[in-house]
Formats: structure tokens, C-alpha cells, sequence
């Protein structure tokens, strides 16, 4: 019988019932990072970008803070998404995000995470910096709903039933 920790992973681990023994599978036993390691990187990758997240809220209003905000917000949101490749690895990760139901959804994460970049290194412009991060939660948001089953949908039953 199953613990949680169990059902866990099995549910985030890559795929075990297709066992090949070949040399691809060895090295890759090899250089796998343990269950207790693997939740330990999440953990850690989560909490400190959440915390740059965090504290790019804090320098918001500080002089030059909007594009301090723009960049820890950003820097935050990408060691949050990666923390997620410590569960299940870096390639399955990839897969998932670029699955048929989220590949809009991972592609407008992504391009915002640029440009917020971009408007806070390279143009410095503090209002669109600002305009990007909020579309780089929206966005972001959406793509967490993908893995929700029925999210999405509720979202916009919500907002069509707000606009009629």
C-alpha cells in the first residue's frame, strides 16, 4: 500500500513503468538526485524566489526601485517556475510546459519574463517595466490554472458571467 510520500512521487517522477536497462537509463539512474534531494532543491529554489519576488515588491517604491522591483519580480518567477524541475526533471518539465493544452499559455510566460527584463536592463523605462510584470502575472497565472483540471474554465465562466 501507498504512503503519500509514495503516491507523490510516483505522480511527479518520470515515467517508471517503462523500464529499459539499456546504458541511456544507467547513466541516467547514475546522475538522478535522490527523492529527499529532489524535495529539498524544490524547496529552497521555491522559497528564494519567492523571496527575491518578495523583496522586489519591498524596493517598489524606493528610488529607481520599479526597475529593481521589475527584475528581482522577474529573477523570482523564473527560480520559482524551475523549482518544479527538481520534481519531476528538467525534461519532463520542458514537456509538460510545452504540451498541446499550455504551449500559448508557457510561450506569453515567457516572452514577458523577456521583456520585463528588457524594459528594466536595456530601455529603463519604469511604467512599462511595471506593465510588463503585471502581464507577467497574468500570464503566469494562467499558466498555473493549466495544470488545474476545469480551472480555466471556471476563470472564464467568472468573467463571462461578470460581463453579461
Amino acid at each position: 500500500m501507498y504512503n503519500s510520500m509514495d503516491k507523490l512521487r510516483k505522480a511527479l517522477s518520470r515515467d517508471d513503468e517503462e523500464e529499459d536497462t539499456g546504458i541511456v537509463t544507467q547513466i541516467s539512474d547514475a546522475t538522478t538526485l535522490s527523492w529527499s534531494t529532489r524535495i529539498k532543491g524544490f524547496i529552497i529554489c521555491f522559497v528564494l524566489g519567492a523571496g527575491l519576488s518578495i523583496l522586489g515588491s519591498c524596493l517598489l517604491f524606493m528610488k529607481n526601485g520599479l526597475i529593481l522591483f521589475g527584475v528581482l519580480y522577474s529573477l523570482g518567477n523564473i527560480l520559482s517556475l524551475s523549482s518544479t524541475c527538481f520534481l519531476m526533471g528538467p525534461c519532463n518539465q520542458i514537456k509538460k510546459m510545452f504540451a498541446k493544452t499550455r504551449v500559448i499559455a508557457t510561450i506569453v510566460v515567457l516572452v514577458m519574463l523577456i521583456l520585463t527584463l528588457v524594459c528594466a536592463l536595456a530601455v529603463k523605462n519604469a511604467p512599462l517595466t511595471i506593465l510588463c510584470c503585471i502581464l507577467q502575472f497574468l500570464a503566469l497565472t494562467w499558466y498555473s490554472l493549466s495544470y488545474i483540471p476545469f480551472a480555466r474554465d471556471a476563470v472564464l465562466k467568472c468573467f463571462n458571467a461578470c460581463l453579461d
